[in-house]
């Protein structure tokens, strides 16, 4: 049996989740849904993004104007889905979280011992 954690703990990485948002916003508008389902298989299902972090971050992410977004009827099913899309200042918002991660990564690992 590992010593390893199974996931990540939501506490380590909750000043990055709109960074993971933003990076798959960038690729292409989606939905809470997709979202997370990217999250988890980018990172390996070793994230699993909660539904209401990831609500509360599209929440505060809209109202801070990184992203827009706009309901759509889904084909087929007829449901409403809230999409969501990255704005110019989105953009500059994560450009600046991608360089914090290089100097946060810099700083914690001169406290990491190889295991």
């Amino acid at each position: 049996m590992s010593d390893m954690p199974a996931a990540i703990s939501s506490d380590v990485i909750r000043g990055y989740n709109d960074t993971m948002i933003l990076y798959i916003l960038k690729q292409a508008p989606s939905y809470g849904y997709e979202i997370s389902k990217k999250i988890r298989s980018i990172s390996d299902e070793k994230y699993v993004i909660k539904e209401t972090t990831l609500y509360s971050a599209f929440s505060r992410m809209e109202k801070n104007g990184y992203i827009e977004s706009w309901e759509e009827t889904a084909e087929g099913s007829g449901k409403k889905r809230t999409y969501y899309r990255i704005s110019e200042e989105g953009r500059r918002y994560y450009k600046e979280k991608c360089a914090e991660w290089e100097l946060t990564r810099d700083v914690v690992e001169r406290f990491i011992e190889a295991v």
